[in-house]
This record gives structure tokens, C-alpha cells and sequence, in this order.
């Protein structure tokens, strides 16, 4: 194949990858976006295998086990374990992205010197940088939201200048690097890529549960970085743009949800930062009151009497994969006349959009999913409010407890509605790892047991009232 027709596969993969982006950004145009990201990939293969001069057969077996992989994966893995595979496969491109460096830093095909010699050293070694960064950040965040490590920030002595001290000597060592003949600074390179792997595992050890979804988000951006990295030693014009692509687009999903949580990017990209050090945050003041519950009897003939409801999908419900049920009642009191609507909270679940994903699914209509800043204003004239498995999104501690560790997090303010239903399976505190007042409210009624039980329980009482 020419090098003209590889070019021009290039360009039309690349134009796909930021119609597929576009396609991504809304619901009911996602389906087509994930189309043309798949169709610009294939080109991307196609034109990859043409340039390269031998080697197919390891392509291809890479190609075909990859594959199978993937597609074990996509079948057995649940919608609630999503958030960690995605942190897990941002660990696979750092980690690609610090193999390609060791790889072109130890090719016996370069020729390069002078300023060019210099300036592929510099790629390769901010490329292993990066790549390392982002490898044991990833796998941290994979241990967090896994549960296999804790949720709670380790928040060590002197922690931030522990952090810059690990960045300034990883520049320091670039020094020797550069001035190395041939491969010789390959110490400096595999030095450096040890204190960089100590800096991704510290900087995410150190956020706090409540943060991981934006957590996922920057590391999304880090691994598109260390990708464009990777294209910059490789001269793939292709990897540049795409890793550019979703380094960028990563970015500013995470500015987003930090404005969404009140948080500071800075806070979250230097893990905690403005926190006490060497203690953990505040757990804020213990909630006091008596806990109301109720049935699903009781929830049902609450609903019937409603003609306003609105539902709040927490991590609970994709836990218990609630969502098909829980639009059945959806549906039946939409019939009677009764207003449904869905809220989502930015960072509700533990990846941003989950939620949305989850009533996709369940074929929830796009038009009554709407966002926090869209339906906050309207719980004032909700008359219920049914609560499924959230808990940290719905805290009012966000907004009058100073000592709470979410202290001016945005969250939606159901307690404000007339009557608010909370499906759980007990009292246990959030991810965030703190107490929610909610549950003690004085309009707030306790659904307690698992959530698809409870939601199929009501269905069953609204089905036997209506007949």
C-alpha cells in the first residue's frame, strides 16, 4: 500500500475518532458514535499493518488474542464493575506507552543526532514519565473502586513535598539522559520510570473516595497523553492525534465534574491538596434523629397518591440491577397521569455518565432524564422522591455541615420535597466514607432491603391497587 493511500486512511480514521466524540457527548446520538470510533480504529489496524515491513504474524496473534480478551470481557463483565475496568485499561496504555519508550530509546535503527537525537530523547523520556504515571495510578484506582483497597485518602507527612521532590529528580535525571552515548542512560531511564511509578501509586492513593469518578476521568486524560507520546517516539501521525484526542477530551470532562463536586482540579491532580497534612479529612458531624422506615406497601400507595415523582438512581440500584423494574413503575404511574422524571447528579455511581448508561438500558426515555442543574429547582413541588441506592449525591451535609469532608459539593436537594424514599440495605455510610443526616429526616422513610427486591416488591403493590 503507498504511503499517499496509508496517509489518506489516517485522515478519514482521524476524522471518525472526533465524530465519534461528538456522537458520545448525547444519548441518543452515542450508539452512532461508538460506530464510527469502532469503523475509525479498523482503518487505523489496516493502515498500520500496510507501512510496517515484516512481523504480520505477531500482528495478527496480537490482533486475534487481543480480541478474544476484549470480547470476554465486554460479556462478563457487569455494568457495575465498568469503573474499574476502565481504570485498569488506562493502566494498559501507561504501561504501553512506557514499553514503547524502553523500545525506541533501545532500537538499533536509530540514527538520529544533534538537536533531533535530543529532542527523540526528550519525547521518549516525558512519554516513560507519563506512561509510568498514569500505569500505577490506574492500578491504584482499579484497587479503590474494586474495593481491594481502601476509599479513604492516605494523607502521609510532608506528602506534597514528597511529590515535588519526586518530579524534580525525574527531571534531574533527564540531564544524564540526553548527554548519554548511545543507550548508556538507560539507568537514568529505568530510575526514573521507579519514581515515577511511586508518583502515580501516591498521588491516587491520597484522593478520597468521593473523588474517584473524577480520579477515572484524569487518568482517561493521562493515558491519551502518554498515547500521543508513544505516536511522537513511534512517528505515527495517527496515535498523536488520537492520543491528543482523548488527553484533551479527558481534561475537560475533568474541569467539568470538579466544578459539578466544588473541587479544585489542582486538588485532585496533586492528590488532596489543601488538606491537612498527615491527617484525613474531617467525618463531619454525627447525624441525630430517628430512622422512619416504611414497606413496600406503604411506598406504593405513596406513589398512586402523587402526582409528581421523581427518582434518583444511585450506585445502589446498578449494584442490584434495578433499572428494568424500577421504569416498569415508571410506566405504570406515567398511564395514571403522575409526572416521572430521572435525576442524575454528575458524578452519580462511580463513572461519569454510569448512571445515564444504566437507564439506556432499561430504554428510559432520553426526555425525562435530566441532569442536576436542570431539576434541582423543582423538589420543592415534588411529592416524592424515591431515592435508589444513592447516598453521598443526596447528602445535605454538602451544604450546611463546614466540617464535612463534601462541604460545597453541589448534591441534589431531594429532603427539600414533600415526602423523600430511601431503597438501602442498611444504615452503612457512603463511598465518600461519612454519615448522611438524610436518613434521619423528618420527610425522609427508610426502604430497607436489597433494591431490585424492594422495586419489584412495589411493582407488585401497584399492580394488585390498580387491578
Amino acid at each position: 500500500m503507498s504511503a499517499g493511500l496509508v496517509t489518506g486512511l489516517y485522515l478519514v480514521a482521524g476524522i471518525l475518532f472526533i465524530r465519534s466524540l461528538g456522537g458520545l457527548s448525547r444519548q441518543d446520538t452515542a450508539q452512532r458514535g461508538n460506530l464510527y470510533g469502532m469503523i475509525g480504529m479498523l482503518l487505523a489496524v489496516v493502515g498500520t499493518a500496510a507501512i510496517i515491513a515484516g512481523g504480520h504474524g505477531v500482528l495478527t496473534a496480537a490482533l486475534v488474542g487481543g480480541g478474544l480478551v476484549g470480547a470476554v470481557l465486554a460479556q462478563r463483565v457487569g455494568m457495575t464493575s465498568m469503573p474499574e475496568l476502565v481504570a485498569i485499561l488506562h493502566s494498559f496504555v501507561g504501561l504501553a506507552a512506557v514499553l514503547v519508550g524502553f523500545a525506541a530509546y533501545l532500537s538499533p535503527e536509530g540514527s538520529l543526532s544533534g538537536a533531533a537525537k535530543t529532542i527523540h530523547e526528550v519525547e521518549i523520556f516525558l512519554g516513560v514519565l507519563v506512561g509510568a504515571v498514569t500505569f500505577t495510578g490506574s492500578v491504584v484506582a482499579f484497587g479503590k473502586l474494586r474495593g481491594s483497597i481502601s476509599s479513604k485518602p492516605l494523607l502521609l507527612p510532608a506528602r506534597h513535598l514528597a511529590n515535588a521532590t519526586m518530579v524534580a529528580v525525574s527531571f534531574v535525571l533527564l540531564v544524564p539522559f540526553i548527554q548519554a552515548p548511545g543507550a548508556s542512560g538507560l539507568w537514568a531511564l529505568g530510575v526514573m520510570t521507579a519514581i515515577a511509578a511511586v508518583l502515580g501509586v501516591h498521588l491516587v492513593m491520597a484522593i478520597g473516595g468521593a473523588d474517584m469518578p473524577v480520579v477515572v476521568s484524569l487518568l482517561n486524560s493521562y493515558s491519551g497523553w502518554a498515547a500521543a507520546a508513544a505516536g511522537f517516539m513511534l512517528e505515527n501521525d495517527l496515535l498523536i492525534i488520537t492520543g491528543a484526542l482523548v488527553g484533551s477530551s479527558g481534561a475537560i470532562l475533568s474541569i467539568i465534574m470538579c466544578r459539578a463536586m466544588n473541587r479544585s482540579i489542582l486538588s485532585v491532580v496533586f492528590g488532596g491538596f489543601g488538606t491537612a497534612e498527615g491527617a484525613a479529612p474531617a467525618a463531619g458531624a454525627k447525624p441525630q434523629g430517628e430512622v422512619r422506615s416504611t414497606d413496600t406497601k406503604g411506598v406504593a400507595k405513596l406513589l398512586l397518591e402523587s402526582k409528581s415523582v421523581i427518582v434518583v438512581p444511585g450506585y445502589g440500584m446498578a449494584v442490584a440491577q434495578a433499572q428494568h423494574p424500577l421504569y416498569e413503575v415508571a410506566t405504570i404511574l406515567r398511564k395514571r397521569g403522575t409526572t416521572v422524571r430521572f435525576a442524575i447528579h454528575p458524578v452519580a455511581g462511580r463513572l461519569p455518565g454510569h448512571m445515564n448508561v444504566l437507564l439506556a438500558e432499561a430504554k428510559v426515555p432520553y426526555d425525562i432524564v435530566l441532569e442536576m442543574d436542570e431539576i434541582n429547582q423543582d423538589f420543592p413541588t415534588t411529592d416524592v422522591v424515591l431515592v435508589m441506592g444513592a447516598n453521598d449525591i443526596v447528602n445535605p451535609s454538602a451544604q450546611d455541615d463546614v466540617s464535612s469532608p463534601i462541604y460545597g459539593m453541589p448534591v441534589l436537594e431531594v429532603w427539600k420535597s414533600k415526602a423523600v424514599i430511601v431503597t438501602k440495605r442498611g444504615m452503612a455510610a457512603g463511598y465518600a466514607g461519612i454519615e448522611n443526616p438524610l436518613f434521619f429526616h423528618e420527610r425522609t422513610q427508610m426502604l430497607f432491603g436489597d433494591a431490585k427486591k424492594s422495586v419489584d416488591g412495589i411493582l407488585t403493590e401497584l399492580k394488585a391497587e390498580i387491578g
